[in-house]
């Protein structure tokens, strides 16, 4: 029995001993690679579990932490998944993270830091730079087409132009409607001067809570693009295509006999009597395809070369970046260089600093801004050239001079754009312990735009000439400074943990501009044309001198300062709390006014981490957030409250027999302006089945706009220079849901795929306005007569398009003298229905809505599949519920020509059609905002389809490869839509004025070919 007790008391003390052995604190080091390419990861972060220590791997990937021998060790990083590893008494732990199959688990990138997926309670969305680099896109936000729920990209299509971005809808009526820019820290309008090629990842904040950080600037969304760092060992990395881009969808144009025909027929509307215009209309044959002389098959390519790599005491990434692309209209080209230098350098134990250089310069040979209108009404019967060798002249036909010559516009168009922009910032940051740690940034741009234009004498035809040249230069400029400093705390306390952040920001943006012309300038060469080279007088149209050169110049400047705050706080990662709290001042307001205070407020609740969870086999992940938040919108003007005087000749008092110069108010302004709010609610599930293979998210969002800055049409007999008045107007909120699920599998070590896929369903409606139930007008269309093809007004969505509804055509005389419209229609015209039955047709009571240029649905699928040395990805992106008014097929001015479509199925006699007029659309009342040309802008596109192939090993070795993929690549190749234009997509122009399409720029499909090679 004693030597019983021994053995006990003896097993007893060697387990205590044990105990006391894991208990004390041993160091562990390591190394973080990623899973898949074996590289070394930098700044991953380490952290001892259920305690306030952690650490960051250095630029080796190497890491060093004191903790518990039986402790346990948190490793997470941004795109990859988080991973806890047991210590068990080890010294020296390697760790291969894998990129986050589980969305949830991803580290994102939020307003000044990073958190994990699980630990958001707003809304936030996030694109890795892999998936934007495989589109090739001008602009890196081009290619999040369809890859966000909620988030609708409206493309221009011409060379170097920034995409629309709406972020759940409208967000400013007044103002700029783009989201907030933040590249590392820095504040944009655009990020056109990025080559996407550099780019880490972008996240997409789209909720109230996790914008109100950014405060006055994110009333429109905010996206935070992260360029890319160097990691590991030294490295080449060289990314590059060729292809060609081509026009989809192209009107076909009415022929030389169709369209003499169709002026047959239009002439004959008002000289009934006369003879025909074209005897033989049968004789024009084909004609000038205008279409295919002003565009062309365009070429595109793009070469990258990026070195980076790491130390043990700094990081670096230098890249190079070469883009050109030939526009799709003849002569419009646009070349781009860009450069992007970054390094970090850890100076001491606790000192880090580091810098960030963006250096782009473009240039670009422009073209018209109307050519495509030009040449969508070139009458066909016009040959380009004579047999002479002079240009085809519309006037030497009889149909007047409404149409034009367009090789001629195209080739005495002479302009030339340069941009240059030089951004960055530098940063200190200093960790004061494991805890606390304080980082200042100073950054900016400076950019300068020059376009000079020249006119030269010439005569191409009868009404396209210029007797005297012209040479106009413009030059502007921006200097763009921000100053940022944040203090963090960042602790674990037990089962609680709470992140909190305080700083300060300070922003001075300034710009200006100088616009110079000289008339009688000679031609030399474009780079040899001044203005100095023109006469100081020239002979005006009375034959006396006149100055033949005039001056403009002005700017602006813009001052920011704002104070800051948030708080994250998780309680045993099942509660999560986010407060924040943003105070901005603005020097757009005065008084009382000029500083704005932005609150939010976020909550989440992981109900998968409930103990009474754990025996449920469905959730992988299940969360409940919510959040609410305010935010501003400082995208308006300076000094919208500042009343002005104006002398000026026309302001004449006559004293004593004496005229005097007088002035007078010439603008009428509110008294003040407020801060234009937006107040948003949110709330979301995120869920994971089936080990995480499976995710899924949903939201519902109510996003409500106060005090909206509109701009108030008033008389212009009231003797003002400006003829609206702009101030705080109304109230509109935009609803809705989001959806977006993945599904991630892994069949065998051959074959992989991924299909992610989102949809959103978005209502917009105007709450109230200044106004009271009297409308707000806009969407003046030159097809439209002057007339206003908008309306705003409480209850419906902004901008609806408004108009007369087309019951049918007139078929004879009868008909006519029997309808409303019997005082001046004939037949073939438009018939109006008469909405309240009075017998008559008027604006007041006969006018509705007609279409709505809001979208309700967006929507977009995105597939990768990976087999053995094969990856092929699969990108579909559509827009449902939104209308386009085509206001091309009623710009009418004479004899401009029609497509094939009007020529098939136009009314030319009675019974001959019920839907499309005769050939004189452009006459009566048929040119009035109606129905008829209202379409559907929905549509479906395959934005991305690209098929690669990895060499294998054994062959890129041989040319001291790491690795080599070779890729064929087509975008936007396939397209449906029902719409009769060249694109559905119509960007440009404010709330209230967008979705008309006055001649769009041509959607193109892009082909090309292309390799990535890694030294």
């Amino acid at each position: 029995m004693k030597r019983i007790i021994t053995i006990s008391l003896y097993g007893v003390l060697c387990l205590l001993l044990i105990n006391r052995a894991y208990a004390q604190n041993v160091t562990v080091s390591g190394t973080v690679t990623d899973a898949t390419t074996g590289e070394t990861l930098i700044g991953v972060s380490v952290a001892v579990k259920s305690t306030q220590t952690g650490a960051q791997t250095g630029p080796d990937g190497t890491f060093s932490i004191s903790a518990p021998a039986n402790g346990e060790l948190t490793f997470s990083y941004i795109g990859y998944t988080t991973q806890t590893v047991a210590i068990n008494g080890r010294t020296t732990i390697d760790v291969k993270l894998a990129a986050a199959a589980n969305e949830l688990q991803q580290v994102v990138v939020v307003g000044y830091g990073t958190q994990r997926k699980l630990d958001v309670t707003g809304s936030v969305a996030q694109v890795s730079g892999d998936d934007i680099a495989k589109q090739p896109s001008t602009n890196a936000v081009s290619s999040l087409q369809g890859r966000v729920a909620g988030v609708q990209i409206t493309n221009s299509g011409a060379p170097g132009a920034s995409p629309q971005v709406r972020i759940r809808g409208v967000g400013t009526v007044y103002g700029d409607p783009n989201p907030l820019y933040v590249v590392d820290g820095v504040w944009f309008n655009d990020i056109s001067f990025l080559n996407p090629n550099d780019i880490e990842s972008i996240s997409v904040l789209k909720d109230a809570s996790s914008q109100a950080i950014y405060g006055v600037r994110a009333a429109n969304g905010v996206l935070l693009v992260t360029t890319r760092k160097g990691k590991g060992k030294p490295s080449i990395n060289y990314s590059g295509y060729a292809g060609w881009q081509t026009v989809t969808h192209q009107p076909k144009l009415a022929s030389g006999t169709e369209y003499a025909t169709l002026i047959n027929e239009l002439n004959r509307v008002s000289a009934p009597t006369a003879p025909l215009t074209f005897a033989d209309p049968a004789s024009f044959g084909r004609g000038t395809e205008w279409m295919n002389v002003v565009l062309r098959s365009a070429f595109t390519t793009k070469h990258d070369v990026t070195v980076s790599g790491s130390s043990d005491k700094s990081s670096y990434s230098f890249s190079g970046g070469y883009f050109k692309q030939e526009g799709v209209v003849r002569g419009n080209d646009y070349d781009r260089i860009t450069a992007h230098l970054q390094q970090d350098v850890q100076a001491t134990n606790f000192l880090k600093l580091g810098y960030n250089v963006v250096l782009q310069g473009s240039k670009s040979k422009d073209v018209p801004g109307d050519m495509i209108y030009k040449a969508f009404t070139a009458a066909p019967i016009v040959p380009v050239y004579y047999d002479d060798g002079s240009y085809g002249d519309p006037n030497d036909f009889p149909i007047g001079s409404s149409t034009n010559n367009p090789q001629a516009a195209l080739d005495f168009f002479n302009q030339r754009s340069r941009n240059y922009r030089a951004t960055g910032n530098i940063y200190a940051e200093a960790k004061f312990t494991d805890y606390l740690k304080f980082r200042t940034s100073f950054g900016g741009e400076f950019g300068q735009n020059e376009v000079l234009g020249y006119n030269p004498v010439y005569k191409a035809t009868a009404t396209q000439f210029n007797e005297v040249s012209d040479l106009s230069v413009s030059r502007s400029d921006v200097r763009n400074i921000i100053w940022e400093n944040t203090l963090t705390f960042e602790k674990s306390f037990g089962d609680h943990r709470i992140t909190a952040l305080a700083g300060h920001s300070a922003q001075r943006y300034k710009s200006y501009f100088i616009n110079a012309t000289a008339m009688g300038v000679p031609y030399t060469t474009d780079a040899d044309l001044y203005l100095t080279l023109g006469p100081a007088t020239i002979k005006g149209p009375d034959g006396k001198d006149m100055p033949a050169k005039t001056v403009a110049d002005g700017g602006d400047i813009t001052t920011f300062q704002s104070f800051f705050g948030r708080i994250n706080y998780a309680f045993k990662d099942k509660y999560l709390l986010n407060v924040s709290l943003r105070r901005d001042g603005s020097s757009k307001f005065i008084g009382d006014q000029r500083y704005g205070v932005f609150p939010s407020i976020g909550a989440g609740w992981v109900i998968s981490n409930e103990d009474f969870m754990k025996d449920q086999k469905i959730f992988d992940n299940l969360k409940l957030r919510g959040s609410w938040g305010k935010i501003g919108n400082a995208s308006v003007p300076n000094n919208l409250a500042t009343q002005t005087v104006k002398q000026d000749g026309s302001f004449v008092a006559i004293i004593g027999g004496v005229p005097l110069t007088g002035a007078n108010l010439t603008t009428i302004v509110p008294p003040y302006v407020y801060w234009e709010r937006g107040v948003g609610t949110d709330i979301g599930v995120e869920m994971a089945f089936l080990n995480n293979r499976l995710t899924f998210e949903a939201d519902f969002y109510n996003k409500e706009t106060e005090q909206a800055i509109f701009n108030l049409p008033i008389l212009a007999s009231l003797g003002t220079s400006n003829s609206f008045l702009i101030g705080n107007q109304a109230t509109y909120r935009n609803r809705g849901f989001e959806f977006a699920a993945t599904w991630r599998d892994t069949k065998s070590k051959d074959f992989s795929y991924s299909i992610s896929g989102n949809f959103s369903i978005n209502n917009n409606k105007v709450s109230s306005t200044v106004t009271g139930a009297n409308p707000i007008y806009g969407g003046g269309a030159a097809s439209t007569g002057g007339g206003l093809a908008t309306r705003t007004i409480v209850g419906q969505p902004i901008g609806q398009f408004y108009g007369y509804v087309v019951e049918g055509i007139f078929q004879n005389a009868a008909e006519i003298s029997s309808s409303p419209q019997s005082s001046d229609a004939k037949p073939g015209d438009f018939r109006y229905a008469d909405l309240n039955n009075d017998g008559k047709i008027d604006p007041k009571d006969d006018r509705t809505v007609i279409g709505n240029p809001n979208p309700k649905y967006l929507f977009g699928l995105n597939t990768t599949f990976n087999y053995k040395q094969f990856d092929l990805t699969v990108d579909i992106q559509g827009v449902a519920g939104v209308d386009v008014y085509n206001a091309v097929k009623g710009l009418r001015f004479g004899a401009e020509n029609f497509t094939k479509d009007f020529f098939d199925n136009r009314w030319h006699g009675e019974g001959t059609s019920n839907s499309y007029p005769s050939a004189a659309i452009g006459g009566g009342r048929n040119y009035l905002p109606n129905s008829y040309f209202v379409e559907s802008g929905s549509y479906i596109r395959v934005r991305n389809l690209q098929l690669g192939y990895n060499l294998p090993e054994r062959l890129t070795s041989k040319i001291f490869a790491k690795r080599l993929r070779v890729f064929a690549n087509a975008q936007n190749a396939f397209n449906f839509f029902g719409y009769k234009g060249f694109n559905p997509e119509v960007s440009g122009g404010t709330p209230g004025n967008f979705g008309i399409d006055n001649g769009v720029y041509p959607i193109y499909a892009t082909y090309n070919f292309g390799v990535n090679v890694t030294f």
